[in-house]
C-alpha cells in the first residue's frame, strides 16, 4: 500500500506574479518544440511550478516528466506606488457547478488585486483556492469600470 499525498495550492500570505516559461522535451520528431507561456499568482515560486504543470495537463497534455521549464521569474509592477484599477476575469468551480466571473478591484499591485479576489471569493462564495482558476487580469480604465465599488472611488468633475 502506497502513501499518495496530494498538494493543494495554498493562498498563505500576499500572492506574487510570475512569468512561467515551459515545452515539452526536444525528441527526434520534434527537435524544437513550442513554447507555452502562463501569468501565474502563487505565493512562492515553487507552488507556480506546480501551478504551471497543473494548467499544461489539463490544455495541452503534457506532463511534468514529458516537460521541461524554461524560464519562471517574479514579475513587479512598473508603478507600484500608483492606484489602479483592475479587472479579473476567473473560473470557478461551486458545489454546483462552474462558474465564469468577472470581478473588479481597486489596488496599487495586480498581485495584490489577485490575492484580494481570493479573499473575496473564499468569503463571499465559499470557493477554496484550488478551485479557482484565473483567466485574465487586466489594468481597465476608469470610464471602463462597470462594479460600484470601484466607480465611487472615481473622482469625477461635472
Amino acid at each position: 500500500s502506497t502513501l499518495r499525498v496530494y498538494t493543494i495550492m495554498k493562498a498563505k500570505g500576499d500572492l506574487k506574479e510570475f512569468k512561467v516559461i515551459g515545452r515539452r522535451f526536444p525528441t527526434e520528431k520534434n527537435k524544437n518544440p513550442t513554447l507555452y507561456r502562463m501569468r501565474i499568482f502563487a505565493p512562492d515560486e515553487v507552488a507556480a511550478k506546480s501551478r504551471f504543470w497543473y494548467f499544461m495537463k489539463k490544455l495541452r497534455k503534457i506532463k511534468k516528466t514529458n516537460g521541461q521549464l524554461v524560464y519562471i521569474a517574479e514579475i513587479t509592477d512598473k508603478h507600484p506606488t500608483r492606484i489602479k484599477n483592475i479587472g479579473i476575469w476567473l473560473r470557478y468551480d461551486s458545489r454546483s457547478g462552474t462558474h465564469n466571473m468577472y470581478r473588479e478591484y481597486r489596488d496599487i499591485t495586480v498581485a495584490g488585486a489577485v490575492t484580494q479576489c481570493y479573499r473575496d471569493m473564499a468569503a463571499r462564495h465559499r470557493a477554496r483556492t484550488s478551485t479557482i482558476q484565473i483567466i485574465k487580469v487586466e489594468c481597465i480604465p476608469a470610464k471602463k469600470c462597470r462594479r460600484p465599488h470601484v466607480i465611487q472611488f472615481h473622482v469625477s468633475i461635472n
